[in-house]
């Protein structure tokens, strides 16, 4: 096991250390610029549209609105409580700015893959699929990138990941009950089996539901807190700031400790550019396929800038990071209940509960779309299904360093195949945006058409294939 954690550890420090950081802020920006940082301007734009999709869409397949809890269900996890904790504990208080900014660059990202992915979806009997892998097959013609990055999601979402969620779940359970983690693994287990097997129309249903009402009562706590130390406030983000910036961090080695940390916890909290969101992105049905890439740009703020700042404010603002042999979620449990009382560790560990295994939900998903992309038999699906209940109970039990570096190496990995592809794929999004804008600019809900751009392999794109100028005599003879 120890010569496993070196690998491990190596890897990562080759990936995160060099790699995916420069490719994460340069690819981000690039991004922005291409896009008129799109992740800014149309705030209000994602805003309506979020609110226009959680009216539904008559029954027709997956609204825009499940889609985005979907992957916010997905998103919404264990990095949001005990990574931010991880993170604060390991770099310091400026760990939270470089979240922060990733969050703010990833948005742009985040659009990009998620039109792109809207685009190349393809029909799934009442509903849609798609994904990186798809739109590397797809628009790249490169099937055998699609197949790795397909094998990376599933190993790393429905597997690994879930390990991780399920790991954070025990942890919590055993602190704030004494509830043995093995009995909690057992009933994740039977609770996880209970959904999966109901398809995407359950996962969404199930994500719906439990996503609004767990983000809006963690925020609401969070809240609670911040006002009863509101004097304190200023000098907490002062500190953020100092830390991040700070002379001292950057000569003693900490300022990179806290950008790493920052970045690489951001990125498993909101997975901005990392190739996991496009894959729920890709179920919805909408007019346009830059309404979803904008909803889950949206996703990406909810996560990092509203839900990880919540958690990390928490833990500033109670001192308990300066504490000795805590991190991970104890660590955010003990800043809580030093706030709020006992029922703090209560709170946490039903919000972890929640939190957690609707990320096992969403991200179970992830890895039913890919094997789907890798085979239409039905076997591996069950194989899939079969893996991702014994991870869940295997990570219920095992020890957290492990689970949480396998998970950081095969997101870097597949983060880096997916960054590739939408550089390669940018001008799709590119151009989606204009014909997005120039649409909303003429007054009318923006429609998409496979002729409204120039697209790569337009003749494998199915799901739009009405033509807009048959579409306009079709109107103008049913006018008549």
């Amino acid at each position: 096991m120890e010569f496993l954690n070196t690998i491990v550890g190596s890897l990562n420090n080759i990936i995160w250390g060099y790699v995916l950081i420069a490719m994460l802020i340069v690819l981000g920006i690039l991004f922005s610029i291409k896009t008129s940082f799109v992740q800014l301007k149309f705030i209000k734009e994602m805003v309506r549209l979020l609110g226009e999709g959680a009216k539904g869409n008559n029954g027709k397949g997956v609204s825009s609105f499940q889609a985005f809890c979907i992957s916010t269900a997905s998103r919404v996890g264990t990095g949001n409580l005990a990574g931010v904790a991880i993170a604060i504990a390991m770099g310091g208080p400026g760990a939270i700015f470089w979240m922060w900014l990733i969050a703010v660059i990833g948005g742009a990202s985040s659009f990009v893959e998620s039109t792109i992915a809207q685009i190349y979806k393809i029909k799934d009997e009442d509903s849609y699929r798609g994904g990186p892998a798809y739109f590397m097959e797809m628009a790249l013609n490169k099937r055998w990138m699609g197949v790795a990055f397909s094998i990376l999601i599933t190993i790393c979402f429905g597997l690994i990941f879930n390990s991780v969620q399920s790991n954070t779940i025990s942890l919590a359970f055993n602190q704030a009950f004494g509830i043995s983690r093995f009995g909690v693994g057992i009933a994740i287990t039977v609770l996880t089996a209970a959904v999966i097997f109901g398809g995407v129309k359950r996962i969404a249903n199930f994500s719906g539901v439990v996503v609004p009402v767990m983000a809006v009562a963690y925020i609401a706590v969070a809240l609670i807190v911040i006002l009863m130390n509101i004097t304190a406030l200023p000098g907490v983000i002062a500190e953020i700031f100092a830390q991040a910036f700070g002379m001292r961090q950057a000569v003693s080695g900490g300022m990179g400790a806290a950008m790493m940390l920052g970045i690489k916890r951001g990125l498993f909290s909101n997975e901005a550019g990392m190739g996991s969101a496009p894959n729920a992105a890709a179920t919805a049905e909408v007019t346009h396929p830059v309404k979803q890439g904008l909803i889950q740009t949206l996703g990406v703020f909810t996560d990092t800038l509203i839900i990880c700042s919540c958690t990390g404010f928490m833990v500033l603002l109670s001192g308990a990071h300066t504490a000795t042999g805590l991190t991970g979620i104890q660590l955010t449990q003990q800043a809580l209940s030093s706030q709020v009382g006992a029922w703090g560790h209560i709170f946490i560990a039903v919000c972890i509960l929640l939190f957690a295994f609707s990320s096992i939900i969403g991200n179970y998903y992830y890895g039913e779309t890919n094997i789907e992309f890798l085979s239409e038999n039905k076997m591996w699906l069950n194989i899939y299904r079969a893996g991702v209940i014994g991870m869940v109970l295997f990570g219920s039990v095992s020890e957290m360093a492990i689970v949480w570096d396998l998970a950081d190496l095969f997101m870097g990995l597949m983060a880096i195949i997916n960054l590739i592809a939408i550089t390669m794929l940018g001008k799709v999004a590119y151009s989606a945006l204009a014909d997005y804008a120039k649409q909303k600019k003429q007054g009318v809900d923006p429609v998409f058409y496979v002729d409204s751009i120039e697209l790569p392999n337009a003749h494998l794109v199915k799901c739009w294939d009405r033509n807009r100028e048959t579409e306009t005599e079709s109107l103008e003879k049913a006018a008549i």
